[in-house]
Formats: C-alpha cells, structure tokens, sequence
C-alpha cells in the first residue's frame, strides 16, 4: 500500500489577519508541529519568524525550533532556505543548513532545493496590475549542483521544489548525473491567481505536473497550492498516488472545515487524513514516510 505522506506547511510568511491560528513564535511553531504529528501529518516545514510575525534569519532560532519540535514529537522537519533566498553565495545560504545538521538535536530531514529561477512578483487581479516587479527566487545551475554535493556529506535530504515543467527537467537532470539520489522527493508548486510564477492550483495545474514524472523512477511527489485551497485537488491527489503538502501558510481555508470557522493547522491536516482514510488509503506515520523517503531518523 501507498500510504499517503501529509506535509504540514504551518506558517510560510503568512500573517493572521484573517486566520489568527498561523504561528509565530518558536513555542507556538513546535505545538503546532506537533499538533499537526497527532493529526496524521508526517513532515512539518516551517519558517522562524520574529515577535511582530517579520522573517526571522538567526539559525540559533532555527536550531532552538527543532529542538522543540524534537523533544515533543517524532514529525520529520523541514525547514525554509528560503530566507537566505538570495544573501550571499551558494555557500552562505547552504551553511546554516550544515550547521543545523552537525548536531542530532537540530539536524532537519529535509533541505528544500528550488530547481530553477523564478519571478516571484505578485499580481493583483482586481487592480491589474503587479505589486512588484523585479522580485526573482534566484537558482543557479551551479548553486543548486553545489547545494546538492554539500547535503550528500549530511544526513539531511534534498527536497525539490518544482514551479514549472522547465523546473522538472531540471530535477530529472540531478537524478540522471547523481546530483539527487533515489528515493527521490519532489514538491509540484501551483499557485493562485496573485502568483503567476508556477501552475495554477487546478486539475489542469496539477496534471501538467504530473504528466512530466516518470513513472519508472523511484520518485515521490507532494503538492502544494501557495495562496489558493488545496483540499479541493486532495481527492485527485490521493487517487493518483501522490502526497498532499497542505497548512496555514498557503492558505487561510477559513469556514473550509466543518465546526472550524478559523482552523489550526492539525484541523486542516485532519480533514486530509479523513479523506485519504474515506478513499481507502492509509497515512503514513514518520517512521513510515522516512522509509518511502529514504531519510534517517
């Protein structure tokens, strides 16, 4: 059986004018870690954020979160690279992600590996027009090839993040030089209508992802909606063997949940958990996931 991964995405950089149940702080980031672990999640990723909900850098605030979510559950971690997105060089923003993994206590599971560039500019509908305009998720061929040899030392595992079928290629390329070793995980990014840079969250979106993964391979896929609701692919996702990346950091899913008007994270996790369990297939606990994944624990 299959069993299906579930990936808590708990904060991202959301704020809480609309759901005030995103966390924060590293006390609220591990309960809601481990909230999500009880209600069937597997992995939680995550990004430490300051008291007033701003990006936090420090990976001393980073280690101090692991070492919660640690002590209180067994969920798989992942944390952000993103905040060292683009400051500094390949190995400035690949070193606090070493420096987490030298020490059992801090080490995460997973490093994210962003298989390309992308404009990250966001777009307003009703206004027609951009808010930005020059905002790009910079991705070197060469940073990623050096990201990669520098997780290989680790027992931290590459997790890619695919925006587009250009990005795939790019990941199919790593798995064929020995970049990115199998078992191999892979995140398909759709995205609402106020982000153009990656599929949309539709049927659509989702099968010109999917359509580029080859079967043949020992190859893993989770999907995600950044600002847009997921649950409404979650039972096409779950019937097409896929796994499901899913929280409050995407999406608000306010009334989403029967009896929630304003759901935690685990709230939303549960819903999936009900329905990958409705459609037959079980959910994988971390000890599960990390042996479809490859990963140690």
């Amino acid at each position: 059986m299959n069993k299906l991964i579930i990936e808590a995405r708990i904060n991202e950089y959301a704020g809480r004018g609309q759901n005030p149940h995103v966390p924060w702080s590293p006390e609220e980031i591990a309960e809601a870690a481990t909230q999500c672990r009880e209600a069937g999640a597997a992995i939680v990723h995550f990004h430490a954020r300051a008291e007033d909900g701003s990006p936090e850098h420090d990976v001393a605030v980073y280690a101090d979160i692991i070492r919660r979510i640690k002590t209180e559950s067994d969920i798989l971690i992942h944390p952000t690279l993103g905040a060292f997105a683009n400051d500094g060089d390949a190995a400035q923003r690949i070193q606090p992600i070493l420096d987490l993994a030298k020490d059992p206590q801090t080490r995460p599971h997973f490093a994210p590996l962003d298989m390309g560039t992308t404009n990250i500019d966001a777009y307003n509908p009703a206004a027609k027009a951009f808010r930005s305009d020059e905002a790009v998720y910079m991705n070197t061929t060469k940073t990623l090839l050096h990201f990669a040899e520098q997780l290989k030392a680790t027992e931290v595992r590459p997790y890619a993040s695919l925006w587009n079928v250009g990005f795939t290629r790019q990941f199919l390329a790593f798995i064929d030089m020995g970049a990115i070793a199998e078992p191999a995980f892979a995140c398909l990014i759709m995205t609402g209508d106020d982000l153009p840079a990656a599929h949309p969250g539709t049927e659509q979106g989702l099968g010109a992802h999917t359509m580029f993964i080859p079967k043949d391979r020992n190859i893993h896929w989770t999907a995600m909606n950044h600002g847009g609701d997921l649950l409404a692919l979650v039972p096409k996702i779950i019937d097409e063997g896929g796994h499901v990346s899913i929280g409050l950091g995407d999406w608000n899913y306010i009334d989403a949940i029967d009896g929630a008007s304003t759901p935690t994270n685990a709230e939303v996790v549960g819903r999936v958990s009900e329905l990958s369990r409705l459609a037959g297939r079980e959910v994988a606990t971390p000890t599960e996931a990390a042996e479809i994944l490859g990963v140690e624990i």
